[in-house]
């Protein structure tokens, strides 16, 4: 998916499922002597709460200043993170389609109004 298409609502859907995406990320550490399994942290590290939060605020500059927080996030992120947070946020790709697929031979187009 290209940066560009990313509206302020895409890029929010994509932002909370990026979040649930690195949470569901886990890694062993050892506190007192004991193995224990710790939920991921990287989204924290990469600013995703207060990402999602301009993205939802009221004020226009700073949904705006979300966005762009965003598509500078996004083209940072791995391919198959990219994957996967776009097959959960519900995007697919037309060449992995098969023929008697119902739904349409293009992404989903982002609201133009608003």
């Amino acid at each position: 998916m290209e940066v560009n298409t990313f509206t302020e609502d895409t890029a929010l859907d994509a932002a909370v499922e990026l979040q649930r995406v690195l949470a569901a990320r886990t890694h062993r550490r050892k506190v007192l002597g004991q193995e224990i399994i710790v939920p991921g942290q990287l989204g924290a590290a990469l600013n995703l709460p207060r990402i999602v939060s301009r993205l939802q605020s009221r004020q226009v500059r700073l949904r705006t200043q979300g966005l762009e927080d965003f598509q500078q996030l996004w083209v940072t992120l791995s391919l198959p993170t990219r994957e996967k947070v776009l097959r959960a946020v519900g995007w697919y790709r037309p060449q992995e389609l098969s023929w008697e697929d119902k739904r349409s031979n293009r992404h989903p187009e982002p609201d133009k109004g608003a």
